[in-house]
């Protein structure tokens, strides 16, 4: 599917405020809601839109530790490592990366001991090195950048 300017500030938009009222955000674009409807429609079924996210004030529901993870691999048997980390809730993001360690993922969890159980796992696949987050500094929206 080809995209045309139309199309990405409906992207845009969308990724400001997934909620936003087909009516109210034609407005912005000066299009009725109906066309902007099925401008949406179109965009999801082609998978251009392939879901729709909740940002949740993690603190009000426990998450309070934020910690990135560099993971020193010692075995060349990557996959059982990649299915134990698809497997938990805890692994927000998990990048395998050139340079330093083989992986580096980003975890959440809400307890020392959940940190520390996490840990002494990953201590069945490699080394770790451990960075807890301080403070959030900026949240990445993907499409800000592209779309304006």
């Amino acid at each position: 599917m080809e995209l045309d300017n139309i199309d990405f500030q409906i992207l845009r938009l969308l990724s400001e405020n997934s909620r936003i009222q087909w009516k109210d955000l034609g407005e912005q674009i000066h299009m009725t809601g109906q066309a902007v409807g099925n401008r949406i429609k179109k965009l999801e079924e082609s998978g251009v839109i392939k879901a729709y996210s909740l940002i949740v004030d993690e603190m009000k529901v426990g998450l309070i530790f934020t910690a990135f993870v560099i993971i020193y691999m010692k075995t060349a048997d990557h996959d059982s490592f990649i299915r134990y980390i698809n497997d938990q809730n805890e692994v927000v993001e998990a990048h395998r990366v050139s340079g330093e360690g083989c992986y580096h993922i980003k975890i959440k969890v809400n307890s020392q001991e959940k940190l520390n159980l996490f840990l002494n796992k990953i201590l069945d696949y490699g080394n770790y090195t451990l960075y807890l987050s301080i403070q959030e500094i900026k949240k990445h929206n993907p499409l800000a950048a592209t779309l304006e």
